[in-house]
């Protein structure tokens, strides 16, 4: 029950700020905010609590793979949405994440080599994928419902994949939850491939405090504990995640 109320509670939130920020300061914001984990997070918390350390260990290198194959899905939407429409651009990225999560799940790999192989995937990513339009991007004012609409589709997809997840197995799990929801949410609201790119460009440079924090996790929170565990992870999070804010701040300078 405590684990539905966050769900019903985080994803309408996280969506919600989520689009406010894209209107404040443009699209590759709302993707660098909900690169956070703001919700995988606290259900590995509760993993921990529900099963054991052990288990949610396991499945933070399901959630380092997933990041890596976020990776995959922002690279396959991105070349698909220069020619063709969000929902051909939604199935390729969906399946580019599903292509590079059986390979993970099928390689099993353990701690460091995961995380040096999901770093690789962002950077080589972020490097390559299409540019449709450097300059940000501030929405114009959407239609009431919008936001709404958001909301509605990203706690479905939330409540439908997390229920899944725990069938699998722990690594599996933390698969599953960072299938990009919220990004993908966001890019399909978009207004056209440029700011849907955006929002993607945004989510692979927020995945690397993503990344840092199950990191500092699967390597801590069988010997610190959960609370001890968390807040470090939390911690580095925070600072690669101000640090990356920083840059892009830097780089819209003249």
């Amino acid at each position: 029950m405590n684990t539905l109320a966050l769900k019903l509670t985080v994803a309408p939130l996280l969506i919600l700020a989520a689009s406010l920020a894209i209107r404040r300061w443009g699209e590759i914001v709302g993707g660098w905010f909900v690169g956070l984990p703001l919700t995988s997070a606290p259900v590995c918390f509760f993993l921990a609590l529900d099963q054991s350390v052990g288990f949610a260990a396991t499945s933070c290198l399901g959630s380092i793979a997933g990041a890596a194959s976020e990776a995959g899905f922002v690279f396959a939407y991105a070349i698909v949405a220069r020619h063709f429409g969000w929902p051909l651009a939604l199935a390729a990225g969906s399946f580019g994440y599903a292509v590079c999560g059986f390979f993970f799940a099928k390689a099993a790999l353990p701690l460091w080599p995961v995380v040096a192989v999901a770093l690789a995937a962002l950077g080589i990513v972020l490097i390559v994928m299409p540019r449709l339009g450097d300059s940000v991007m501030i929405s114009p004012r959407a239609p009431r419902w919008e936001i709404p609409a958001r909301t509605i589709v990203a706690t479905a997809l939330v409540l439908g994949l997390t229920t899944l997840a725990p069938y699998v197995g722990p690594r599996l799990s933390g698969l599953f939850a960072t299938y990009p929801v919220f990004a993908a949410v966001l890019a399909v609201f978009s207004r056209g491939a440029a700011t849907s790119v955006q929002v993607l460009r945004g989510l692979m440079i927020g995945a690397f405090a993503f990344t840092a924090f199950f990191t500092v996790l699967a390597s801590s929170i069988e010997r610190l504990g959960i609370a001890a565990s968390f807040s470090l992870a939390t911690l580095v999070a925070l600072a690669i995640q101000g640090c990356s804010l920083w840059l892009m701040r830097r780089r819209k300078s003249p």
